[in-house]
């Protein structure tokens, strides 16, 4: 897998340094690389309690990227899943200790819980007042002696770092900070493992799987579960929290794993802000990346029960670009539409024959889906078939309500739905189509000419004419021979679609921007859909 990376022995140098070039000056580090990899807090006031964490690099923003006023004074970072040596973690306490002592919070893993402990008792000896505190969040194996440190680690950074900014104790901040840790449950799933920088993916997760509980160096999690889309993957893992989220009101933190994308990360959101399940859950930090396992395509959910003293520490803002900073969770009120923006609701009317036209009309471009999206692959973002489809089955669903014993207000409002139902600009040019075609009806045209009149328009407003390698490729010839009958139309639709495949640049749309080389061979998504529907059709006679 390629990456944009130098060399593995140099990655996690490098992205510190990245770090602390684009921090304002917030920033500094020890003089220790490549061995001793410490960033540190350039305001940092000794009288205070100064927190430490830390561990593997591969989690980012976590660690580094928390460091500043109102959470860490200091992060030291290890190797890719590899914890910091106990000199590293010595100079850190060392650089940043005054008298006020600090606290190091560490993630429950072996070589983390070994080397800051180690490195606190080295630092005891110089004198320095150091405590610590361990993370065991992860519930996804119940009966484990010693569960994991996952992302609930952030709620322990955020209110320990408010307290200790305020000016608190060691012994204040130690206290809070386990009675944090003894209420956070935290709990992952994912679609894939993620790629170690110089190693083999392991490709343990199956197309169509998911794994529930996997940690966040890429172990194994507690059991693979059939895959069944957002919904599912959010109530698993709100089933597994219930035990937390029973006890009342609960902050959540939605962590984005690595490589989920922003849109599914909102969607999860929106699962988890409308499940029954998450009732108790008040606030939200997130969605946002904050513990990261490299690129892992899954999310975690951690969970704390909140309070008039936590839920201050955790609002309390920070300067920090990794920090999103925590909300209330709540339905949005939704506005009307302004005035004359609102659907023109058409009167239903039934016609069996033009019924079962539309229907077949609609499954057609449905079964076609797999087939259009890998053309449109070719030119673009291969989702010609998924846009048809959808908009497919909204029509389909919507044929009670409409007008289909009238084609003159039926073509306008197959074009009103289209508009609503079909995104880009393919919904648009057949909202335009269908509605331009319901206008040359209404002014007595009959439904051929009516139809190359709404053709017309499509040409006048989108600018593409035969030619220029879309469907009217197809269309035009098609509706031209109309008056010939369904299978000479559905002949003209198969040549004029095999036809683009020979054109290669097209001269409008997205497919425009790509080289010819890329399209030669391949028929245009656009008049592919064409063609397929009018031979759909023909065989009907």
């Amino acid at each position: 897998m390629n990456q944009f990376i130098n060399a593995k022995e140099t990655l996690v140098t490098e992205a510190l340094n990245g770090l602390l070039e684009t921090s304002n000056g917030a920033l500094t580090r020890l003089d220790g690389y490549p061995h001793i990899k410490v960033i540190c807090r350039t305001d940092w006031d000794k009288s205070k309690v100064a927190l430490i964490s830390g561990g593997g690099s591969g989690h980012e923003p976590a660690h580094a990227g928390f460091v500043g006023a109102g959470m860490l004074t200091a992060a030291v970072c290890g190797e890719i899943f590899a914890s910091p040596s106990v000199d590293a973690v010595l100079a850190g306490i060392l650089a940043v200790t005054g008298d006020a002592g600090c606290l190091l919070i560490v993630k429950n893993y072996t070589g983390d819980r070994l080397n800051f402990g180690l490195a606190a008792e080295r630092a005891r000896a110089f004198g320095v007042k150091v405590e610590m505190v361990v993370v065991d969040d992860d519930i996804a194996l119940p009966h484990l002696p010693q569960p994991r440190g996952v992302a609930g680690t952030l709620f322990v950074h955020k209110i320990t770092g408010a307290l200790a900014e305020g000016g608190a104790g060691l012994d204040a901040v130690t206290k809070a900070a386990k009675k944090v840790i003894a209420n956070i449950s935290s709990i992952g799933t994912s679609l894939d493992t993620c790629t170690v920088p110089g190693s083999t993916k392991e490709d343990r997760i199956a197309p169509g799987m998911a794994e529930l509980g996997l940690g966040i160096h890429g172990e194994a999690g507690v059991e693979q579960v059939v895959f069944e889309g957002a919904t599912k993957a959010m109530d698993l893992v709100l089933e597994k929290l219930s035990p937390t989220l029973e006890r009342g009101a609960c902050v959540a933190i939605l962590n984005n794993l690595g490589s989920t994308t922003p849109l599914e990360m909102s969607v999860l959101a929106h699962e988890l802000a409308t499940s029954e399940k998450a009732k108790n859950i008040s606030h939200i930090v997130g969605p946002a990346p904050l513990m990261t396992s490299l690129d892992m395509h899954g999310f975690s959910l951690s969970v704390l029960p909140i309070d008039g003293s936590n839920a201050a520490h955790l609002e309390m803002a920070v300067d920090l670009p990794a920090w999103p900073g925590m909300n209330k969770l709540c339905l949005p009120p939704v506005h009307p539409l302004p005035d004359g923006l609102s659907p023109i609701k058409p009167i239903p009317s039934d016609n069996a024959v033009t019924r079962a036209l539309m229907d077949k009309c609609c499954d057609i471009l449905i079964a076609a889906e797999t087939d259009l999206n890998e053309l449109d692959a070719k030119s673009g973002d291969g989702d010609t078939g998924s846009t048809l489809t959808t908009a497919a089955v909204a029509m389909k669903l919507s044929l009670d309500k409409l007008p289909l014993a009238d084609s003159t207000q039926l073509f306008r409002a197959v074009g009103d739905e289209l508009s609503q139902t079909m995104g880009g600009s393919s919904g648009v040019i057949l909202a335009i189509f269908f509605g331009a075609t319901g206008d040359a009806c209404a002014s007595g045209k009959p439904v051929v000419k009516a139809l190359l009149a709404g053709l017309e328009r499509i040409s006048q407003v989108g600018g593409a004419k035969k030619g220029d390698r879309t469907m009217i490729d197809a269309l035009e010839p098609a509706l031209r021979a109309l008056p010939e009958g369904l299978d000479v139309a559905a002949k003209n639709a198969r040549e004029g679609a095999a036809g683009t495949a020979r054109m290669g640049r097209a001269k409008v749309g997205r497919a425009s921007y790509v080289p010819e080389g890329n399209l030669l061979g391949y028929n245009d998504p656009g008049a592919e859909a064409v063609a397929r529907l009018f031979e759909g059709l023909a065989k009907l006679n």
